[in-house]
Protein backbone atom coordinates (compact mmCIF):
# COMPACT_ATOMS: atom_id res chain seq x y z
CA UNK A 1 0.00 0.00 0.00
CA UNK A 2 1.27 3.64 -1.13
CA UNK A 3 1.31 6.56 0.90
CA UNK A 4 -1.81 8.75 -0.64
CA UNK A 5 -1.00 11.71 0.94
CA UNK A 6 -4.75 12.58 1.69
CA UNK A 7 -5.03 12.14 5.53
CA UNK A 8 -6.09 15.35 5.66
CA UNK A 9 -7.52 17.93 8.82
CA UNK A 10 -11.53 16.49 9.15
CA UNK A 11 -13.51 18.78 11.94
CA UNK A 12 -15.88 15.64 12.03
CA UNK A 13 -12.62 13.62 12.94
CA UNK A 14 -11.99 12.47 16.43
CA UNK A 15 -8.62 13.82 17.43
CA UNK A 16 -6.55 10.77 18.44
CA UNK A 17 -2.73 10.35 19.41
CA UNK A 18 -1.30 7.65 17.61
CA UNK A 19 1.56 5.12 18.94
CA UNK A 20 4.09 3.58 16.58
CA UNK A 21 6.12 0.68 17.07
CA UNK A 22 8.28 -0.55 14.50
CA UNK A 23 11.41 -2.25 13.80
CA UNK A 24 13.72 -3.39 10.70
CA UNK A 25 11.48 -5.96 9.13
CA UNK A 26 10.99 -9.41 7.20
CA UNK A 27 11.07 -11.25 4.49
CA UNK A 28 7.12 -12.50 4.11
CA UNK A 29 8.12 -15.85 3.35
CA UNK A 30 11.22 -18.17 3.92
CA UNK A 31 11.76 -18.05 -0.04
CA UNK A 32 14.09 -17.07 -2.48
CA UNK A 33 11.86 -15.17 -4.47
CA UNK A 34 10.73 -13.16 -0.87
CA UNK A 35 13.92 -12.34 0.08
CA UNK A 36 14.97 -11.52 -3.27
CA UNK A 37 12.54 -8.44 -2.86
CA UNK A 38 13.38 -7.96 0.78
CA UNK A 39 16.78 -7.47 0.28
CA UNK A 40 16.71 -5.60 -2.19
CA UNK A 41 14.63 -3.14 -0.20
CA UNK A 42 17.10 -3.40 2.67
CA UNK A 43 19.92 -2.91 1.04
CA UNK A 44 19.02 -0.34 -1.27
CA UNK A 45 18.61 2.03 2.08
CA UNK A 46 21.82 4.87 1.53
CA UNK A 47 21.74 4.71 5.06
CA UNK A 48 22.41 0.84 5.32
CA UNK A 49 25.30 0.90 2.59
CA UNK A 50 27.23 3.87 2.42
CA UNK A 51 29.09 3.13 -0.52
CA UNK A 52 28.51 5.78 -3.44
CA UNK A 53 25.29 4.53 -5.52
CA UNK A 54 26.32 3.53 -9.08
CA UNK A 55 29.12 1.89 -7.43
CA UNK A 56 26.52 0.24 -4.76
CA UNK A 57 23.58 -0.20 -7.22
CA UNK A 58 25.96 -2.97 -9.62
CA UNK A 59 27.59 -4.83 -6.74
CA UNK A 60 23.81 -5.07 -5.14
CA UNK A 61 22.17 -5.92 -8.44
CA UNK A 62 24.88 -7.56 -10.08
CA UNK A 63 26.10 -10.10 -7.38
CA UNK A 64 24.48 -9.81 -4.10
CA UNK A 65 20.52 -10.21 -5.27
CA UNK A 66 21.99 -13.38 -7.79
CA UNK A 67 23.55 -15.18 -4.67
CA UNK A 68 22.31 -13.97 -1.09
CA UNK A 69 18.14 -14.28 -1.34
CA UNK A 70 18.95 -18.46 -1.80
CA UNK A 71 21.43 -19.01 0.50
CA UNK A 72 19.49 -16.34 3.44
CA UNK A 73 16.04 -18.21 2.92
CA UNK A 74 17.82 -21.53 3.88
CA UNK A 75 18.57 -20.06 7.05
CA UNK A 76 14.70 -18.28 7.43
CA UNK A 77 13.78 -21.58 7.31
CA UNK A 78 15.40 -22.70 10.53
CA UNK A 79 13.54 -20.45 12.43
CA UNK A 80 10.59 -19.86 10.48
CA UNK A 81 7.27 -20.87 12.34
CA UNK A 82 3.45 -20.79 11.64
CA UNK A 83 3.27 -17.55 12.88
CA UNK A 84 5.66 -16.59 10.35
CA UNK A 85 9.12 -14.89 11.17
CA UNK A 86 10.07 -14.95 14.86
CA UNK A 87 10.90 -10.70 14.59
CA UNK A 88 7.03 -9.87 13.22
CA UNK A 89 5.32 -11.73 15.69
CA UNK A 90 7.20 -10.88 18.28
CA UNK A 91 6.88 -7.00 17.34
CA UNK A 92 3.04 -7.80 16.67
CA UNK A 93 2.78 -9.43 20.47
CA UNK A 94 4.46 -6.15 21.70
CA UNK A 95 2.35 -3.57 20.00
CA UNK A 96 -0.51 -5.74 21.52
CA UNK A 97 1.19 -6.11 25.16
CA UNK A 98 2.00 -2.30 24.86
CA UNK A 99 -2.52 -1.61 23.65
CA UNK A 100 -2.93 -3.89 27.17
CA UNK A 101 -0.66 -1.86 29.65
CA UNK A 102 -1.72 1.17 28.80
CA UNK A 103 -5.30 -0.17 28.62
CA UNK A 104 -4.52 -0.78 32.47
CA UNK A 105 -3.38 2.77 33.33
CA UNK A 106 -6.55 4.21 31.60
CA UNK A 107 -7.75 5.25 35.16
CA UNK A 108 -10.09 8.59 33.62
CA UNK A 109 -10.35 7.67 30.48
CA UNK A 110 -7.26 9.52 28.97
CA UNK A 111 -6.37 6.59 27.04
CA UNK A 112 -9.75 5.84 25.11
CA UNK A 113 -8.15 8.42 22.27
CA UNK A 114 -4.93 6.32 22.22
CA UNK A 115 -4.09 4.09 19.33
CA UNK A 116 -1.10 2.10 19.20
CA UNK A 117 0.00 0.38 15.84
CA UNK A 118 3.34 -1.45 14.63
CA UNK A 119 5.26 -1.60 11.33
CA UNK A 120 8.30 -2.45 9.53
CA UNK A 121 11.00 -0.59 8.05
CA UNK A 122 11.43 -2.93 4.94
CA UNK A 123 8.37 -5.53 4.22
CA UNK A 124 4.97 -5.34 6.00
CA UNK A 125 2.77 -4.32 7.26
CA UNK A 126 5.04 -0.84 6.21
CA UNK A 127 5.58 2.13 7.92
CA UNK A 128 3.31 3.82 4.22
CA UNK A 129 0.25 1.82 4.84
CA UNK A 130 0.43 1.95 8.89
CA UNK A 131 1.18 5.45 9.23
CA UNK A 132 -1.93 6.49 6.66
CA UNK A 133 -3.93 3.82 8.63
CA UNK A 134 -2.87 6.01 11.70
CA UNK A 135 -4.12 9.22 10.35
CA UNK A 136 -6.90 8.50 8.27
CA UNK A 137 -8.50 6.60 11.96
CA UNK A 138 -7.89 10.51 13.41
CA UNK A 139 -4.44 10.66 14.76
CA UNK A 140 -3.42 14.58 14.96
CA UNK A 141 -0.19 13.83 17.50
CA UNK A 142 2.31 10.95 16.70
CA UNK A 143 4.76 9.44 18.44
CA UNK A 144 7.13 6.84 17.14
CA UNK A 145 9.26 4.75 18.78
CA UNK A 146 11.78 2.34 16.80
CA UNK A 147 12.12 -0.86 18.82
CA UNK A 148 16.24 -0.25 18.71
CA UNK A 149 18.04 0.97 22.11
CA UNK A 150 21.34 2.19 20.47
CA UNK A 151 20.90 5.27 17.76
CA UNK A 152 22.26 4.14 14.85
CA UNK A 153 21.86 6.24 11.45
CA UNK A 154 20.97 3.08 10.27
CA UNK A 155 18.18 1.89 12.28
CA UNK A 156 16.45 4.40 13.85
CA UNK A 157 17.87 7.16 11.10
CA UNK A 158 16.39 5.46 8.26
CA UNK A 159 13.16 5.21 10.33
CA UNK A 160 13.35 9.24 10.31
CA UNK A 161 13.58 9.20 6.88
CA UNK A 162 11.04 7.13 5.46
CA UNK A 163 8.36 8.74 7.94
CA UNK A 164 9.31 12.33 7.35
CA UNK A 165 9.28 11.53 3.36
CA UNK A 166 5.69 10.41 4.08
CA UNK A 167 4.95 13.88 5.51
CA UNK A 168 6.39 15.80 1.73
CA UNK A 169 2.92 14.10 0.65
CA UNK A 170 0.36 15.06 3.06
CA UNK A 171 -1.35 18.38 3.27
CA UNK A 172 -1.55 18.45 6.56
CA UNK A 173 1.28 17.12 8.76
CA UNK A 174 0.50 15.90 12.59
CA UNK A 175 1.98 16.47 15.69
CA UNK A 176 5.36 14.53 15.56
CA UNK A 177 7.02 12.86 18.39
CA UNK A 178 10.43 10.84 17.59
CA UNK A 179 12.22 8.61 20.09
CA UNK A 180 15.83 8.32 18.71
CA UNK A 181 17.18 6.18 21.69
CA UNK A 182 16.72 4.66 24.88
CA UNK A 183 20.64 2.76 25.44
CA UNK A 184 20.47 4.32 29.12
CA UNK A 185 17.04 4.23 30.10
CA UNK A 186 16.97 2.93 33.77
CA UNK A 187 13.65 0.69 33.20
CA UNK A 188 15.81 -1.04 29.98
CA UNK A 189 18.84 -1.45 31.62
CA UNK A 190 16.81 -2.90 34.92
CA UNK A 191 15.02 -5.01 32.33
CA UNK A 192 18.25 -6.72 30.93
CA UNK A 193 19.97 -7.22 34.13
CA UNK A 194 16.81 -8.83 35.40
CA UNK A 195 16.40 -11.37 32.66
CA UNK A 196 20.27 -12.50 32.70
CA UNK A 197 19.85 -12.68 36.34
CA UNK A 198 16.76 -14.86 36.00
CA UNK A 199 18.66 -16.90 33.94
CA UNK A 200 21.68 -17.51 36.44
CA UNK A 201 19.13 -18.48 39.11
CA UNK A 202 17.77 -21.14 36.70
CA UNK A 203 21.04 -22.50 34.75
CA UNK A 204 23.84 -20.75 37.53
CA UNK A 205 26.41 -18.19 35.89
CA UNK A 206 29.19 -18.76 33.21
CA UNK A 207 32.63 -17.60 33.45
CA UNK A 208 32.09 -14.54 31.10
CA UNK A 209 28.94 -12.91 30.01
CA UNK A 210 29.00 -11.65 26.68
CA UNK A 211 26.60 -8.98 25.32
CA UNK A 212 26.60 -8.73 21.47
CA UNK A 213 24.93 -6.34 19.57
CA UNK A 214 24.63 -6.10 15.73
CA UNK A 215 27.73 -4.76 14.31
CA UNK A 216 28.16 -1.70 11.73
CA UNK A 217 30.85 -0.77 9.45
CA UNK A 218 33.63 1.41 11.55
CA UNK A 219 33.59 4.33 9.14
CA UNK A 220 30.01 5.16 10.44
CA UNK A 221 31.77 5.72 13.84
CA UNK A 222 34.21 7.92 12.27
CA UNK A 223 31.87 9.90 11.02
CA UNK A 224 30.19 10.65 13.65
CA UNK A 225 27.13 8.06 14.32
CA UNK A 226 26.91 7.13 18.43
CA UNK A 227 26.30 3.64 17.88
CA UNK A 228 29.29 2.43 19.39
CA UNK A 229 29.45 4.88 21.90
CA UNK A 230 25.73 3.91 23.09
CA UNK A 231 26.54 0.12 22.73
CA UNK A 232 29.26 0.97 25.56
CA UNK A 233 27.18 2.69 27.88
CA UNK A 234 24.32 0.12 27.59
CA UNK A 235 26.85 -2.82 28.40
CA UNK A 236 28.35 -0.51 30.93
CA UNK A 237 25.62 -0.04 33.01
CA UNK A 238 24.39 -3.47 32.66
CA UNK A 239 27.70 -4.39 34.45
CA UNK A 240 27.33 -2.30 36.99
CA UNK A 241 23.83 -3.58 37.59
CA UNK A 242 24.84 -6.92 37.92
CA UNK A 243 28.22 -6.31 40.06
CA UNK A 244 30.13 -7.70 37.07
CA UNK A 245 33.72 -5.96 35.82
CA UNK A 246 35.42 -5.78 32.21
CA UNK A 247 37.05 -9.34 32.69
CA UNK A 248 33.45 -10.99 33.69
CA UNK A 249 31.30 -9.10 30.54
CA UNK A 250 32.50 -8.19 27.48
CA UNK A 251 30.85 -6.41 24.75
CA UNK A 252 31.37 -7.67 20.97
CA UNK A 253 29.74 -6.60 17.66
CA UNK A 254 27.76 -9.74 15.10
CA UNK A 255 26.58 -9.59 12.32
CA UNK A 256 29.32 -8.30 9.74
CA UNK A 257 28.84 -8.39 6.05
CA UNK A 258 31.17 -7.41 3.20
CA UNK A 259 35.56 -6.97 3.78
CA UNK A 260 35.24 -3.39 5.12
CA UNK A 261 36.27 -3.04 9.13
CA UNK A 262 33.07 -3.16 11.18
CA UNK A 263 32.96 -2.35 14.94
CA UNK A 264 35.66 -4.92 17.08
CA UNK A 265 35.73 -7.15 18.90
CA UNK A 266 33.37 -9.61 16.95
CA UNK A 267 31.37 -11.62 18.38
CA UNK A 268 32.28 -14.81 16.34
CA UNK A 269 36.41 -14.52 17.03
CA UNK A 270 35.73 -13.57 20.34
CA UNK A 271 33.80 -16.85 21.33
CA UNK A 272 36.68 -18.22 19.27
CA UNK A 273 39.48 -17.00 21.30
CA UNK A 274 38.11 -17.53 24.13
CA UNK A 275 37.75 -21.42 23.94
CA UNK A 276 40.82 -21.46 22.90
CA UNK A 277 42.58 -19.76 26.18
CA UNK A 278 40.44 -22.11 28.36
CA UNK A 279 36.95 -20.89 28.99
CA UNK A 280 34.88 -23.42 29.53
CA UNK A 281 31.56 -21.27 29.87
CA UNK A 282 30.03 -18.14 29.09
CA UNK A 283 26.59 -16.24 28.37
CA UNK A 284 25.78 -14.85 25.92
CA UNK A 285 23.05 -11.93 25.45
CA UNK A 286 22.35 -9.36 22.95
CA UNK A 287 20.60 -6.37 24.20
CA UNK A 288 20.47 -4.12 21.20
CA UNK A 289 17.67 -6.49 19.82
CA UNK A 290 14.27 -6.08 21.26
CA UNK A 291 13.32 -9.38 19.82
CA UNK A 292 14.35 -12.40 18.96
CA UNK A 293 15.28 -13.22 14.88
CA UNK A 294 17.26 -14.70 12.52
CA UNK A 295 20.48 -12.90 13.86
CA UNK A 296 19.94 -14.22 17.16
CA UNK A 297 18.34 -17.31 16.66
CA UNK A 298 20.22 -18.59 14.07
CA UNK A 299 23.92 -16.88 14.19
CA UNK A 300 23.90 -16.60 18.43
CA UNK A 301 22.13 -19.57 19.72
CA UNK A 302 23.53 -21.81 17.17
CA UNK A 303 26.46 -20.32 14.86
CA UNK A 304 28.45 -19.09 17.16
CA UNK A 305 27.36 -21.74 19.82
CA UNK A 306 29.36 -24.57 17.34
CA UNK A 307 32.28 -21.62 17.18
CA UNK A 308 32.73 -21.97 20.75
CA UNK A 309 32.29 -25.12 21.78
CA UNK A 310 34.39 -26.81 19.11
CA UNK A 311 37.16 -24.67 20.12
CA UNK A 312 37.31 -26.40 23.71
CA UNK A 313 34.34 -24.68 25.55
CA UNK A 314 31.77 -26.97 27.26
CA UNK A 315 28.69 -24.77 28.79
CA UNK A 316 27.24 -21.94 26.41
CA UNK A 317 23.79 -20.52 26.84
CA UNK A 318 22.08 -18.04 25.12
CA UNK A 319 19.68 -15.66 26.64
CA UNK A 320 17.15 -15.04 24.67
CA UNK A 321 15.79 -11.01 23.93
CA UNK A 322 13.14 -9.43 26.08
CA UNK A 323 10.64 -9.70 23.23
CA UNK A 324 7.06 -9.28 25.18
CA UNK A 325 8.14 -10.15 28.93
CA UNK A 326 6.38 -8.14 31.75
CA UNK A 327 9.79 -5.85 32.84
CA UNK A 328 10.22 -4.97 28.89
CA UNK A 329 6.44 -4.12 27.92
CA UNK A 330 6.68 -1.88 30.73
CA UNK A 331 9.46 0.07 30.17
CA UNK A 332 8.46 0.13 26.15
CA UNK A 333 5.06 1.79 28.03
CA UNK A 334 6.25 4.04 30.66
CA UNK A 335 8.84 5.76 27.64
CA UNK A 336 5.87 6.27 25.42
CA UNK A 337 3.95 7.36 28.08
CA UNK A 338 6.87 10.19 28.89
CA UNK A 339 6.53 11.50 25.32
CA UNK A 340 2.84 11.89 25.14
CA UNK A 341 2.38 12.86 28.54
CA UNK A 342 1.08 16.36 28.39
CA UNK A 343 -0.94 14.96 25.20
CA UNK A 344 -3.16 13.25 27.45
CA UNK A 345 -3.52 15.08 30.69
CA UNK A 346 -7.14 16.01 29.88
CA UNK A 347 -9.39 14.21 27.52
CA UNK A 348 -9.63 16.79 24.33
CA UNK A 349 -12.50 17.46 22.96
CA UNK A 350 -13.59 16.38 19.87
CA UNK A 351 -12.46 18.48 16.32
CA UNK A 352 -16.57 19.60 15.81
CA UNK A 353 -16.72 20.49 19.79
CA UNK A 354 -13.53 22.71 19.30
CA UNK A 355 -14.47 23.96 15.91
CA UNK A 356 -17.60 25.01 17.61
CA UNK A 357 -16.03 26.66 20.61
CA UNK A 358 -13.27 28.74 18.97
CA UNK A 359 -16.62 30.06 16.84
CA UNK A 360 -19.35 30.86 19.50
CA UNK A 361 -19.83 34.63 19.78
CA UNK A 362 -20.68 33.96 23.45
CA UNK A 363 -17.34 32.30 24.16
CA UNK A 364 -15.38 33.91 21.29
CA UNK A 365 -12.02 35.84 23.59
CA UNK A 366 -13.32 39.33 24.54
CA UNK A 367 -10.15 41.72 25.45
CA UNK A 368 -10.65 43.07 28.65
CA UNK A 369 -11.16 47.52 28.78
Amino acid sequence: MRFSGQADFNHKRQDKIGVLVTNLGTPEAATGKALKKYLKQFLSDPRVVEIPRVIWWLILNGIILNIRPKRSAKLYETVWTDRGSPLLYHTHDQAEAITQKLAEQNINGEMDHVMVRYAMRYGQPSIESVMEEMQRDGASKIVVLPLYPQYSGATSGSTFDAIAALFTKTRWVPHFRFISSYHDDDNYINACAEKIKAHWEVNGRAEKLILSYHGVPRSYLEAGDPYYCHCQKTSRLIAEKLGLNKEQCITTFQSRFGKAEWLRPYTDATLKELSGNGTKSVDVFCPGFSADCLETIEEIAEENKEYFMEGGGEKYHYITALNSEALHIETLTAIIRRNIQDWIVEKPMDNEQSYALSHSPDLAYKPKV
